[in-house]
């Protein structure tokens, strides 16, 4: 968000926290994201306090709530272009509780496994399709690095997909140790029962070869 928000700023500057918004939205090419209006006005308020931004001014339109523009430092730039190429150089694992729970999967029983894992591909193939939608937008208005994020969301989407799908499989066969197969565990409690997925994901999903595997627009 920090990055974002302050490369935002310095594009289109000077810019309220409405248009930043809608471009986080358009720009950062994650499917079905949802960036709540709240985190956009904590950052700029943080980022302003710290220095990075200022306001230029603040203007009220009709029975509309105020709205404050924005513009960067001279050491919001700076930062701006640290925080550029750390991201660009380096490399950060995704932060994704499921590889914790992931470390846990003797603890659940084959059945719920393989449930979950197939309803988790569902998840992530619906997240495809949405990406799939986005690039054949022909009316999208978007530079052309942004369809590039947005085939690498695609592929990263589709490849785990089919990853949870195969260890389904692999489960199903009766590989792996669960620790069901050797303690009498008890039935779970109410509160513990997992999400009923809905009938879209409840479906049985199988794993697609390369030569079905949905590709992006050329």
């Amino acid at each position: 968000m920090r990055l974002m928000v302050l490369g935002l700023v310095s594009s289109l500057q000077p810019v309220h926290g409405h248009d930043i918004r809608r471009g986080l939205l358009a720009y950062d090419g994650r499917p079905a994201m949802s960036v709540p209006a709240g985190s956009v006005y904590h950052a700029l308020r943080k980022l302003t306090a710290e220095g990075l931004l200022e306001p230029v001014e603040t203007e009220r339109s009709g029975a509309r709530p105020e709205r404050t523009t924005y513009r960067t430092t001279p050491a919001g730039v700076r930062e701006f272009r640290v925080l550029l190429r750390r991201y660009w150089w380096q490399y950060q694992l995704p932060s994704d509780p499921f590889l914790s729970a992931l470390s846990f999967l003797p603890s659940l029983s084959r059945a719920e496994a393989v449930t979950a894992l197939r309803t988790r591909a569902g998840i992530l193939w619906s997240f495809a399709e949405q990406q799939r939608r986005d690039l054949d937008d022909r009316t999208a208005d978007r530079p052309e690095h942004v369809e590039w994020q947005l085939e690498r969301a695609l592929r990263w989407f589709e490849c785990e997909a089919d990853w949870c799908v195969e260890i389904a499989d692999r489960i199903e066969d009766g590989m792996g140790v669960h620790d069901t197969d050797l303690l009498p565990f008890p039935p779970a409690d109410v509160d513990e029962a997992p999400p009923s997925p809905d009938g879209a994901l409840a479906a049985r999903p199988r794993r697609r070869t390369p030569g079905n595997r949905a590709t992006a627009r050329a």
